[in-house]
């Protein structure tokens, strides 16, 4: 009889065991932006995007419009086209694009070189827009981010390089383009790695905290590489196991166990 009350506390001591040691990813680590109260914070994070600044390596989309047609095209020399025609994809503006060099300088057909190192998207098209109402009225200057792309690898769904078709975008939403965190992923220290004109630095992220919203780097820049860390034990858990099948068996074992004993 004492023999048989031991296996079963033994037997029950190994599926409390499995509980805690299945249970290595709790889900209050993975609920992002933890907080007991209503929050409303939508001005500062606007305006830490529109403090992005060019830098060398930077290719600008640059095309004019004008009720002139031939003026257009005496400006745009073609850019932004293919063969002459109005299909646009991606290596037809990368080839038709300026390149931001090394001093900081963007060279446009009869405008020449521009210093735009440091500007803003709308301030370097202010410059380029006054400097054609120098020698013309009424036209009209789009300036475009070409080589805007995203790296995020680690512990998501669908790492790899993402290319960006709009003027801004925050983390959340690169995130769910790359189909959101694995069950695994270390949702407190996210490292995103930003370039400056001192070089690349390296930045930790908190997606528990609702202080991202309010964060400089809530809008993701040009260039920014995500790297999500997975948690310690990852080698031990098993994202898709048959826990349910497991217990349950267990308990079959310690319930025939206790019949037979008995």
């Amino acid at each position: 009889m004492q023999k048989g009350n031991l296996i079963i506390k033994v037997l029950s001591g190994f599926v409390i065991l499995f509980a805690i040691f299945t249970s290595c990813v709790p889900i209050k680590k993975q609920i992002y932006l933890q907080t007991k109260e209503d929050t409303t914070k939508t001005k500062y994070f606007i305006e830490q995007y529109l403090d992005y600044k060019l830098l060398p390596g930077n290719n600008l989309y640059v095309q004019v419009y004008s009720i002139d047609e031939e003026l257009s095209q005496f400006f745009n020399l073609g850019g932004g086209t293919a063969g002459g025609g109005n299909i646009y994809y991606d290596a037809a503006i990368y080839l038709n694009s300026y390149l931001v060099d090394d001093s900081g300088f963007v060279e446009l057909p009869f405008l020449g070189k521009l210093y735009v190192k440091g500007l803003t998207i709308e301030e370097a098209k202010d410059i380029i827009q006054n400097q054609i109402d120098k020698y013309v009225k009424e036209i009209i200057v789009i300036v475009k981010l070409v080589n805007y792309n995203v790296t995020i690898v680690g512990e998501i769904e669908r790492p790899g390089q993402y290319r960006i078709y709009q003027d801004r975008i925050n983390i959340f939403e690169v995130i769910s383009l790359a189909g959101d965190m694995t069950t695994f992923a270390k949702r407190d220290d996210i490292i995103l790695v930003r370039k400056t004109e001192k070089g690349s630095k390296m930045y930790h992220i908190d997606f528990l905290s609702d202080n991202i919203l309010e964060s400089e780097f809530y809008y993701i820049m040009p260039d920014d590489i995500i790297y999500i860390k997975p948690v310690k034990g990852k080698n031990y858990a098993f994202e898709s196991f048959p826990y349910t099948l497991v217990i349950s068996s267990i308990s079959l074992i310690l319930a025939l166990t206790a019949i037979f004993i008995n």
